[in-house]
């Protein structure tokens, strides 16, 4: 297994809610950070990605609350690909404070559209080592 991939985030005061705790949209908004990030990071851009006529779809995601965080907390933002044999791929994703403590953990199920037939590509696993500089973040 590889090690994840991670980004650092601090909490904003206006991503908080009434409660004084981040809102639960922008749990959303950090984990799709961490993905751009590890995207780029393999070398694969949005204009990239056009180019080649596909682009990441999100089709289902479960988030866990495990630790409310507030306004000014560091975390980092956790990314593991998951490759299957079909269409679909999962990502892991953990939220977590710097003294340790998880506060959310996000599983996504994605997969590779093409731009022109709007369906899935048969094998994203393959074309994403097609695409990515450095597919080893992927796991690939």
């Amino acid at each position: 297994m590889i090690e994840p991939f991670t980004v650092p985030v601090t909490v904003r005061g206006y991503e908080t809610d009434v409660q004084g705790h981040l809102n639960q949209s922008v749990y959303l908004n950090y984990a799709e950070h961490a993905r751009w990030s590890l995207l780029q990071a393999a070398g694969i851009t949005q204009a990239g990605l056009q180019a080649r006529g596909v682009g990441p779809v999100a089709l289902e995601t479960t988030i866990r609350y495990r630790r409310e965080l507030l306004a000014g907390d560091e975390v980092e933002v956790s990314c593991v690909f998951e490759w299957g044999e079909g269409k679909t791929f999962r990502i892991e994703q953990t939220i977590r404070k710097t003294d340790g403590t998880v506060a959310a953990e996000i599983t996504a199920v994605g997969g590779l559209l093409d731009l022109t037939e709007r369906r899935l590509v048969a094998d994203p696993r393959e074309r994403f080592k097609e695409l990515a500089a450095d597919p080893s973040l992927f796991g690939l």
